[in-house]
């Protein structure tokens, strides 16, 4: 829709997992040599978390981009699954058949034994699991017994686990103990913070252009920043509705008035909150260092790990204890904003149907200069091919009336027929008197007139 007028390839801010578009913040860096750590290392199992939106699929879609062909890989996006219907799953993704009413034993047999012939092949059998978060404790514990799947020095199988904050918190049950021993790379996915989304908006604007790209001033990006929190999902819908915005009014630069008033169509649409307070202990959070991982030598990773993976998800609550006093401060601020509370609708109505009038009429106008344009550039293109044609020389003399005509052939009868009356008389005239052999020649021949006079005799 606005490529064209901000000469870009593509919409930039889309928000489909395109590695293209990657930015390697700093968490995003981390994470992925985490990913490549648990995968070269066969490091047994690997969690990766993060809030939504914050990267997570982007990030997977990256890794499996750059592994080599000698990994075979089985990923699943749809964990709403059963233990049976898990396995069943697997095997479908590896290129397997489970077959029609096999039993349990016999699907873990054909897994096993393609695991064994991949490894003899030399290949690496890889399981990732995406919003591993949705799995139920039956499942979990059945992807556990597949690591178990194993040869005296290595696991045959490496698994992935991707999902949600809360994912550590379903790790964290007691009945997952012996899941949560097996895992060795464990890393969470921190928003991005306020030049990160600086950078970040920039850089995916500088992906997409086609020739100068189009650049966010420090101003625009901070508000954005503001109303995301460093979600890099909540960061492209703002920033796609800015472009939308200043397509539909025509502004080649994004200033802060046209950031302020797409935060406010947004806000009135729902698609953000509607004021965002700062984010208490940010920049701790930020530099806060993730779960470092464990030696994939050892057999088991030592009690403190664990610990740490317990005291990680227990100690969410405590970091919300701040903004749940912002919202009490906010509630007891409540009953002096309710008076206007009834008016918002209606405000937020009337400017939503105003901007669409402006920008019907705006398309509306756009339209019709495209349809000039169009026929001024079809008579253009017919001069230039309709063939020259030279006028006749002399020109010819314009058509008399009617009246006129008829005079000039008055004329022209009467001219002609005294010419013809002169020249019959000075014919006669100089014919003169008949002589001798003249009158002899009608004597003998009976010739009343010769057919060639001879006026001389």
């Amino acid at each position: 829709m606005y490529e064209r007028f901000y000469n870009l390839r593509e919409r930039p801010f889309s928000l489909s997992p395109d590695p293209d578009y990657l930015y390697l913040s700093r968490v995003h860096r981390e994470a992925l040599g985490y990913l490549r750590y648990g995968i070269e290392g066969h490091a047994g199992f690997v969690v990766i978390t993060g809030e939504i939106g914050c990267g997570k699929t982007t990030l997977l879609q990256t890794m499996l981009r750059n592994l080599d062909r000698q990994t075979s890989v089985s990923r699943l996006v749809n964990t709403m699954l059963d233990a049976r219907e898990l396995l069943e799953a697997v095997m479908i993704d590896f290129g397997l058949d489970p077959g029609q009413g096999r039993s349990k034993p016999l699907l873990l047999r054909d897994l096993a034994q393609f695991l064994v012939d991949q490894r003899t092949a030399g290949r690496l059998a890889l399981l990732v699991i995406d919003e591993a978060q949705n799995l139920s404790l039956s499942a979990l514990e059945e992807v556990r017994m597949l690591s178990n799947l194993e040869t005296e020095k290595s696991k045959l199988i490496q698994i992935l686990l991707v999902g949600q904050p809360n994912l550590r918190e379903v790790l964290a049950r007691p009945e997952l103990e012996q899941l949560r021993q097996r895992v060795t790379v464990s890393y969470h996915l921190q928003p991005l913070d306020i030049d990160e989304t600086a950078a970040y908006v920039n850089h995916r604007l500088q992906r997409a252009a086609i020739g100068a790209p189009l650049e966010f001033s420090r101003a625009v990006t901070d508000v954005i920043h503001q109303y995301s929190c460093g979600i890099p999902r909540k960061i492209n819908i703002i920033a796609d509705a800015m472009l939308l915005f200043g397509y539909g009014e025509e502004r080649h630069v994004i200033d802060i008035t046209l950031t302020k008033e797409v935060i406010d169509e947004l806000t009135s649409m729902g698609v953000l909150a509607a004021a965002t307070p700062p984010r208490v202990g940010a920049s701790s959070e930020a530099t806060a260092p993730a779960a470092e991982p464990v030696s994939p030598g050892a057999a088991t990773p030592a009690p403190a790990a664990a610990a740490s993976l317990e005291g990680a998800a227990l100690a969410t609550p405590s970091m919300s204890a701040a903004p749940v006093q912002a919202g009490a401060a906010a509630a007891a601020a409540l009953p002096a904003a309710t008076m206007t509370a009834p008016l918002a609708p209606m405000l937020h109505d009337g400017e939503l149907h105003a901007r669409e009038i402006r920008l019907a009429e705006r398309e509306r106008q756009i339209a019709e200069k495209e349809r000039v344009l169009k026929e001024s550039y079809r008579l253009l293109r017919d001069v230039r091919t309709a063939p020259v044609t030279q006028p006749p020389w002399p020109p010819a003399r314009p058509a008399a009336d009617g009246k006129a005509a008829a005079a000039a052939a008055v004329s022209r009868a009467s001219y002609e027929g005294a010419t013809s009356s002169s020249h019959k008389i000075s014919h006669e005239s100089l014919r003169g008197p008949e002589g001798f052999w003249t009158r002899l020649r009608r004597g003998l021949f009976g010739a009343a007139k010769p057919v060639v006079e001879d006026w001389r005799f």
